[in-house]
């Protein structure tokens, strides 16, 4: 396996410090420099970004992203045992990786990284969706990020990107445009990984925009569009009639027909609707 950087090869590294990838913890180790040093040119330059990595686990991703120019990265690992692995990282590249031992979930990050900042992570399967989500929908915007490439099961991947019309089409797809560009940079299939998992991965990168695409209150669009895709497999009419009494009218004012199922409905129109429901 080549290295990027000088330091034993990923394989030698988890060998040496006893490491096996933890289903508890969503781990799926890519061993492969090549391949990270790729996701890490995903996310454009870095050279005058900080990064932050959630679940870097023996450092293959975070040796991609400083040897692509990482001005600093802050890496948020959960578990323990990958800890020294990563010190060697940081040994390397002095002054440039600082390692948290924590929970993601838990960690004020934007207090540790100064603007501008990228995310960059193989997120681990079991808090992918919830972190971004999270990312997504910061109390204002723009957000902390100029952008976000994330690896995730190729499932989601599609959520994300997903058009009106699909199966697809969902929250995750609304959430993400709505203020957001994203689009599949690559995929990997499940032998890139150690242990390969059951299902493939894809790479989305979504860049913020300065601002959203369409006018809406952004906690109200979370509550239609949460309550509409709730209960995608009914009309419109009755998936959202807890929001006001008379959503059959606020519907029509908003250019959208009762009878509609959610993954009928654009962006637009979802935006249009929240407007609606915002009026007294």
């Amino acid at each position: 396996m080549s290295t990027i950087d000088g330091l034993p090869p990923l394989r030698e590294v988890i060998a040496s410090h006893g490491l096996s990838a933890r289903k508890a913890l969503g781990q799926n180790f890519l061993l492969d420099l090549n391949l990270t040093a790729k996701i890490a040119r995903v996310a454009g330059d870095l050279s005058k970004v900080d990064v932050l990595e959630v679940g870097p686990g023996p450092g293959g991703l975070t040796r991609g992203l400083l040897a692509e120019g990482a001005r600093r990265v802050v890496a948020v690992e959960k578990d323990a045992r990958c800890l020294p692995a990563l010190a060697e990282i940081a040994a390397a590249y002095p002054g440039r990786l600082e390692v948290l031992n924590a929970d993601a979930l838990d960690v004020d990050w934007e207090a540790r990284l100064s603007p501008p900042r990228k995310v960059v992570a193989n997120l681990p399967y079991n808090v992918g969706t919830e972190l971004l989500v999270r990312w997504l929908t910061p109390a204002s915007w723009p957000p902390p990020w100029e952008s976000l490439t994330l690896m995730f099961q190729r499932e989601v991947a599609e959520r994300i990107v997903a058009q009106p019309g699909g199966k697809a089409y969902g929250r995750l797809a609304v959430l993400a445009q709505w203020r957001a560009t994203a689009k599949i940079a690559m995929g990997l299939p499940p032998e890139a990984f150690t242990p390969p998992p059951k299902v493939r991965s894809a790479v989305v990168h979504i860049e913020a925009l300065p601002a959203p695409r369409f006018e809406a209150d952004a906690e109200t669009l979370s509550r239609v569009v949460k309550a509409a895709f709730a209960q995608r497999r009914k009309m419109l009419r009755a998936a959202l009639k807890g929001l006001a009494p008379d959503i059959e009218d606020r519907l029509h004012a908003a250019g959208l027909t009762p009878t509609d199922r959610a993954e009928q409905v654009p962006i637009e129109g979802f935006c249009a609707l929240a407007r609606e429901i915002a009026k007294p």
